[in-house]
């Protein structure tokens, strides 16, 4: 009888590639609108935006730190695994739009869009043991540490994210932008459940 308790390396490859690809236009279609979101993503966002620099490599840039946190808690197969899908999700938004263009996109649907995304995004590369390299490592590590509740600090954090965009971006781009990060939220409190697949 198959082990059903392990994904293969075929199962991994495919789902990490359908998240980054998942992750990408999400990214694509954030950046065209002019909106952030929270944790990495956002700041990688505002800090492109305000100095102008290109997106993916500011992205890979501020993801790139938290691979040592993701080691020390995860493990190393955790670590490289996250750093081929930060390496791979920052090249494919960098050429992404060679490939997909808009010309229009409605920022209520632009919110909506990017925050499915995201969390599809991120339940794919999730369940095949990797991550976007993102700064909610930082957060349970504090968790193992003080204790002090990883869901706490990172709401804290992503608040702090938002006030600092309030001075960056207009009251229709930041409404739009939470709006977005909580579909986002709302996409991972439902479907992030262990209890409802077995192959890890």
């Amino acid at each position: 009888m198959p082990n059903r308790t392990r994904h293969s390396l075929i199962d991994d490859i495919q789902g990490l590639g359908f998240g980054i690809c998942m992750a990408a236009v999400g990214m694509h279609v954030l950046t065209f609108s002019g909106f952030v979101a929270g944790q990495t993503t956002g700041v990688a966002a505002l800090i492109a935006y305000h100095f102008a620099l290109p997106f993916p490599a500011v992205y890979f840039a501020v993801s790139l730190p938290f691979l040592w946190f993701g080691w020390r808690r995860m493990g190393a197969r955790f670590a490289l695994k996250t750093l081929i899908t930060i390496a791979s999700l920052s090249i494919l938004t960098a050429i992404l739009p060679n490939w997909l263009g808009f010309s229009h996109i409605h920022p209520g649907f632009a919110a909506l869009l990017f925050g499915i995304l995201f969390g599809i995004a991120a339940l794919a590369v999730v369940r095949h043991g990797g991550s976007f390299g993102g700064i909610s490592i930082l957060w349970l590590m504090l968790q193992d540490r003080s204790g002090f509740p990883a869901g706490y600090a990172q709401l804290i954090f992503d608040l702090a994210l938002f006030a600092l965009a309030a001075l960056i971006l207009d009251s229709a781009a930041l409404g739009w932008s939470f709006a977005g990060a909580v579909v986002f939220n709302l996409f991972l409190a439902i479907n992030h459940r262990r209890d409802r697949y077995i192959a890890t």
